[in-house]
């Protein structure tokens, strides 16, 4: 079982994030989260975030223990960049692109488990309905019986199910362009 999380537009460059990322690539979880605590770089607090989410993923929505979890894939992509302007020499400008970066990791079992999700509602079993022969027979005759409607109620259900004039009848949007301006 695999389990997902992704961090977007963190702002430090994809290249320095990873520096960091080779370092807990197939790690246990725990033995992961203790390297980025001691990892002097700003790219760890961002990947302890990422991890932290996935692990929290992991225990809430799969009852999965942390001790049974290691990093599968840790994934750095390029985010957008900023782009600035910096006053150069000669009147000139020199383009600064403060860059940004996406982290996904994914994790995987060390022994797997068949915990299904805690609250899937689409496996709930549905009970099934019990019908009497009374709402039968009542479903049976609505089918049959015909009623007569008068002119007005079919006009008027014409008109609130906005179906379009027959020809002959004059539909009200005709009516207000008719009209003569002042």
């Amino acid at each position: 079982m695999e389990i997902k999380a992704i961090g977007k537009y963190f702002r430090i460059s994809a290249k320095k994030t990873r520096l960091v990322a080779d370092l807990i690539r197939r790690k246990n979880v725990k033995e992961a989260i203790d390297y980025l605590d001691f990892i002097p770089k700003k790219a760890s607090g961002f990947i302890k975030k990422v991890l932290k989410s996935v692990l929290a993923n992991a225990e809430h929505n799969f009852n999965l223990k942390k001790e049974n979890l290691f990093i599968k894939e840790i994934k750095i992509n390029e985010g957008p960049a900023l782009k600035r302007w910096r006053p150069r020499a000669f009147g000139r400008a020199g383009r600064i692109r403060k860059k940004s970066s996406h982290i996904e990791i994914i994790l995987g079992e060390i022994n797997p488990t068949h915990n299904l999700k805690k609250d899937n509602k689409k496996d709930k079993i549905k009970e099934p309905e019990i019908k009497t022969a009374v709402q039968e027979e009542i479903k049976e005759n609505l089918g049959t019986v015909h009623t007569s409607k008068s002119e007005k109620e079919e006009k008027f259900l014409k008109t609130s199910l906005n179906l379009k004039p027959q020809k002959g009848e004059r539909g009200h949007v005709k009516n207000i362009f008719r009209r003569k301006s002042i």
